[in-house]
């Protein structure tokens, strides 16, 4: 279906937009799928700041290189494209990618490549980025390293305190027994 240069230009902003909002971009063939499928998966993805869309191949690449991403695409680009464009929080992202994937059977939608930064990332590394831990997973990790060393100082601190308290109380329970 031939679409007019409005309608093209218009695709090539929107792509532009949701490209410069991404911290990730991960391409899937979903030739299988059927329109509610399409519909459940972009439902699953919304409520992790992603969202998923069929695009057109040539326009995608021109959004890309507007965007300031110059990649090699070779190969990448070919056949029909579903994008998920995945915000601010990848691992949370491509995780919720792959759990539909694998509860809809895995031959649906495939997991062609992924757009990190600069990076073409082929399909198995794509499907690594799941590994990724979530963003409140890595503000755990931040926060106890940040607090780890706060809890030993206050350890070190109470415990000549603590140490004397033991040595009365180890004292006094003798008397108090022969009392």
């Amino acid at each position: 279906m031939a679409i007019n240069r409005a309608k093209k230009e218009e695709l090539v902003a929107l792509y532009k937009e949701q490209i410069e909002n991404s911290s990730a971009m991960v391409l899937t063939d979903s030739r299988g799928a059927t329109v509610a499928q399409v519909d459940s998966l972009r439902a699953r993805l919304r409520t992790t700041g992603t969202s998923y869309m069929v695009t057109k191949n040539t326009l995608l690449g021109i959004a890309l290189q507007q965007a300031g991403r110059e990649l090699d695409l070779d190969g990448v680009l070919d056949g029909p494209i579903a994008v998920a464009f995945i915000g601010e929080d990848i691992g949370k992202g491509v995780k919720s990618l792959n759990d539909w994937i694998r509860e809809n059977g895995g031959e649906v939608v495939k997991v062609k490549s992924a757009i990190l930064q600069n990076e073409v990332l082929d399909g198995v590394r794509a499907a690594q980025l799941s590994e990724l831990p979530t963003r409140e997973e890595m503000l755990g990790k931040l926060l106890g390293t940040i607090l780890a060393p706060a809890g030993k100082l206050v350890r070190v601190i109470n415990e000549p305190g603590a140490s004397l308290a033991r040595v009365i109380k180890a004292h006094a329970e003798p008397q108090e027994e022969a009392a």
